[in-house]
């Protein structure tokens, strides 16, 4: 990072950037090691104000992360992660055990756990959720990627694709058998679970996408997690009561969760969510870079504390539609050129983007996984700095110049340069890196139609019309790479640039494909690496996506709240989560 991109923070938060993430993943790394949970009060209520409306009650359909989060609440897995080390834990599985060559596991279930209607949750329910949901054909189920094996037929030279079995062997036993090893398996098994007398009807009927939408009475969302949906009005708020039957306890035996309620404020835009928490309507905020420095100075007279994670997992990108069924020449032949794509990278002004919108708390994003990720993540792949001479360089080495004088450059047919770009509208981030591009573009003499649509209009777009040309959107990330199979992976529905592949179109995409597939069966921790790193490599090279910067993660928390700290996977468990000003 420049020094000038430094300028905004203050003198130590600036020392600490300049250092890079790794000086601020070991104080989280700290935090996490010496933390130990308080017996906590019960009652009260978390309130947060968020832009984003749940699209989906449907966790198995859900393509976007606003219904993703706030569904977390409702739904569990057989296993979960730690937000302290990261490691793998129990959940709705208490135990289990492996064969030795690792394809045959057996989950031993909880037998306390309880649907939010009373029902008892059993091994049927796994099964249903995995036989009848995820491997369903015609259902698209969002975990269907994560657990569809790929191997390599030598004998007749094809990558083939394969299902694990899933059977109950008992109420209370639950049997998987893998056709490959498989390394981030058991992370995997925390993909959720679903009713089986609840969602086996619709299933039968061929009705599942109709089953709990939007518009569905909350009191019929049914799971097992630590709080059920109590009310959602649409544009107003969306709240979640604490579920007295719910199975985990803390270390004096009390019930989980502490809190009552969870409250989501549905407001109209970002500038909206900071109002909430001004005022203090809320409990705690996303703190972007150009508000750090005004709220850093409240902190005391707001009686909250910002706290810092280090880089975003997540990313925000621009990228172009070369699917064939979904845009037609001459765009579709520009979006395939590589060398066009690495000309608009070189026009990606990083710099300006983290100085004039995250004022210096960003780094610029070079390579597909975050160093959130650790490890996994290469530091050393190709970088496209901005570059406005080299942009067109490139063009013009393609023969693409403006040869009518019009200020607008031509293909080597006579076409105009010219698209359209689209993102959302309630996100100012993503607007204002709309109009650097487009302000990029026309210098180098690319005219770019910026348009700004509704969230759930741009997700429709991207996953289900494909009516775009080029898009900014971002995506969350994690720290295992395989979470991302569906996104890299030729035949992944997040494949956003040309989703769904039966055959990779490019050799690239093979090639990334195949380390991908390698990469989730290696066992070797050092083996794995080597083989997203290289997969990180090709994604630079080619740049299917342009990536932006990544934001120093800010969050400022009300100073109300017990079980709390910074780590580098989040600030809290939310069962554990109690106020202290009751």
């Amino acid at each position: 990072m420049s020094a000038l991109a430094l300028l905004a923070c203050s003198d130590d938060r600036r020392a600490r950037l300049s250092d890079g993430p790794g000086t601020i993943a070991d104080e989280l790394t700290a935090n996490a090691e010496n933390f130990e949970y308080a017996i906590g009060q019960t009652g009260g209520t978390l309130t947060f104000a968020t832009a984003f409306e749940p699209l989906t009650f449907n966790r198995a359909l859900s393509k976007d992360t606003s219904s993703s989060f706030v569904l977390g609440h409702l739904f569990e897995g057989l296993t979960e992660t730690s937000w302290l080390s990261n490691e793998v834990e129990p959940a709705l599985a208490e135990s289990w055990a492996r064969s030795e060559d690792g394809l045959t596991w057996i989950f031993l279930l909880r037998q306390d756990v309880k649907w939010h209607d009373g029902a008892p949750f059993t091994a049927h329910d796994v099964e249903f959720t995995f036989n009848r949901i995820i491997y369903n054909p015609d259902i698209d189920a969002n975990a269907r990627p994560t657990f569809t094996f790929r191997f390599f037929d030598r004998e007749t030279g094809l990558w083939m694709e394969d299902q694990m079995s899933v059977t109950a062997l008992d109420e209370y036993t639950v049997q998987c058998v893998l056709p490959v090893p498989f390394a981030p398996f058991l992370r995997s098994m925390g993909t959720k679970i679903y009713p089986r007398h609840i969602l086996e009807a619709y299933v039968d009927q061929g009705t599942f996408s109709e089953a709990w939408d939007i518009d569905t009475d909350p009191s019929e969302i049914i799971g097992t997690g630590p709080f059920s949906i109590e009310i959602y009005e649409p544009g107003e708020r969306l709240v979640f009561q604490h579920n007295a039957d719910y199975w985990l306890t803390d270390d004096a035996g009390n019930p989980l969760p502490y809190l009552d309620r969870i409250v989501h404020i549905i407001v109209p835009d970002l500038d909206a969510v900071l109002s909430q928490f001004q005022a203090g309507s809320s409990d705690y905020y996303r703190v972007s870079g150009k508000e750090f420095a005004e709220l850093e100075s409240r902190q005391a007279e707001g009686n909250f504390t910002i706290h810092e994670q280090g880089p975003d997992f997540g990313s925000e990108f621009l990228t172009f539609n070369v699917n064939p069924e979904a845009v037609d020449p001459p765009q579709l032949t520009w979006f395939q050129n590589t060398r066009f794509r690495q000309a608009v990278a070189h026009l990606m002004d990083n710099n300006r983007i983290i100085n004039d919108e995250q004022h210096g708390l960003a780094y610029p994003q070079w390579s597909s996984i975050s160093p959130a990720a650790g490890d996994f993540h290469n530091p050393d792949v190709r970088r496209y700095e901005y570059d406005i001479s080299e942009a067109s360089r490139l063009l013009d080495d393609l023969g693409w110049v403006d040869t009518d004088g019009d200020g607008i450059r031509e293909d080597e047919s006579g076409n105009p340069l010219a698209f359209s770009l689209v993102t959302n509208d309630s996100s100012n981030l993503r607007s204002r890196i709309g109009e650097i591009i487009r302000e990029g573009m026309a210098d180098i003499g690319v005219q770019v139609d910026l348009k700004l649509v509704a969230f759930s209009e741009l997700v429709e777009r991207l996953t289900k019309t494909l009516e775009w040309e080029a898009a900014i959107i971002g995506l969350s990330g994690s720290s295992e790479p395989h979470n991302g199979i569906n996104v890299w992976h030729s035949s992944g529905g997040l494949h956003l640039w040309h989703p769904n592949q039966l055959e990779a179109a490019t050799t690239w995409e093979a090639e990334t494909d195949e380390l991908y597939i390698e990469g989730s069966q290696e066992l070797d921790h050092s083996e794995r690496i080597k083989l997203y790193h290289r997969a990180q490599e090709i994604v630079a090279d080619n740049v299917p996506v342009i990536y932006t910067t990544l934001p120093e993660r800010l969050w400022a928390v009300r100073n109300v709240f017990g079980n709390t700290t910074p780590t580098l996977y989040a600030l809290w468990d939310i069962r554990y989560l109690y106020r202290t000003d009751r």
